[in-house]
């Protein structure tokens, strides 16, 4: 019997989420996530210091320069390992800048261009704010693509879908934590957890009305999640949770499925900006939590900068 890892490949693309590259090279998934938290681990490590001072020497005392080179770098080591997309966070204090979110991008993929990595492997990393949303619009209509993050809501995944977004990573874990203080419950049971539930509806509402946004499931904290999302298009994971699934041989089941979205009685929402901030606004959940992540990236993100400069 295959690994539940193995299994769960039949159905669903899967993607490592690290900065680590030694443990993408173990588990060989098809693509790669990268967030400031990741990269600030790694930049840490021995093993990594030579990314880090070239970065260094390539911004020559420029540190914004330096923070994107070094991301750069991350994501340029990934693409040599896995055969997929490698995805670079813009900068998340520009969450709330379209044209600002534009810039950063373009300056990211001509960064990889210099080093030979076409666009083509690149997701440029946005926060699903509106603002983002219509950064990423005009990004893809430019051939860079994107991956909208921290999505929380159907509303944001909607709004990307509508901007002809590659791909959006709904949170998973993140929907979990909030529903377990605010009902005050230890645990959910994979078919009944908040997070699980919403990435469901968001596939389903994209596979009903023909969207290609591809649906990447994200912030997982158990393999119980990971199994309930099996069929979604992709997942990315932490190298701990693959190995848990790699360490069982417990059957897998298909539970999303695209032929089976298109009969389901859905109704579709006309999405603009007032929408938007109405459907955010009655979304306390979603509201907070989209504001949390933008506020741990970014402090995330001051932090390696910090590194970098004690480093210059």
């Amino acid at each position: 019997m295959p690994n539940q890892y193995e299994q769960l490949k039949e159905y669903t693309i899967c993607v490592v989420d690290t900065g680590d590259y030694g443990q993408i090279k173990r588990l060989q998934p098809q693509d790669a996530t990268t967030n400031p938290s990741l990269i600030y681990k790694a930049a840490q490590m021995e093993d990594y210091a030579d990314l880090v001072q070239d970065a260094i020497k390539y911004g020559k005392g420029d540190v914004g320069r330096v923070m994107d080179k070094l991301a750069v770098n991350f994501g340029t080591e990934i693409t040599k390992i896995v055969p997929g997309y490698v995805s670079t966070e813009v900068d998340a204090r520009l969450s709330f800048d379209t044209e600002g979110t534009i810039k950063k991008a373009r300056a990211l993929i001509d960064m990889y261009k210099e080093v030979g990595v076409d666009k083509s492997r690149i997701l440029i990393k946005i926060a699903a704010t509106w603002e983002g949303v219509q950064a990423a619009k005009v990004l893809e209509k430019e051939g860079i693509t994107c991956n909208l993050t921290l999505v929380f809501s159907l509303a944001q995944a909607i709004a990307c879908a509508d901007a002809n977004a590659t791909l959006i990573s709904p949170f998973v874990g993140r929907i979990f934590d909030y529903y377990k203080k605010a009902q005050n419950v230890d645990s959910f049971k994979p078919e009944e957890d908040p997070g699980v539930l919403s990435v469901q509806s968001i596939y389903n509402y994209y596979k009903k009305f023909g969207y290609t946004t591809i649906v990447m499931g994200a912030s997982f904290r158990n393999v119980g999640q990971i199994i309930e999302l099996a069929g979604c298009d992709r997942l990315t994971m932490s190298p701990d949770l693959v190995d848990k699934l790699i360490a069982s041989e417990d059957k897998i089941e298909k539970k999303l499925d695209a032929s089976k979205a298109a009969l389901m009685d859905i109704e579709k929402i006309d999405m603009d900006e007032k929408m938007f901030r109405w459907m955010m606004n009655e979304d306390p959940m979603a509201t907070e939590k989209l504001a949390d992540g933008i506020r741990n990236f970014a402090a995330d993100f001051c932090k390696l900068q910090e590194i970098v400069k004690k480093k210059m």
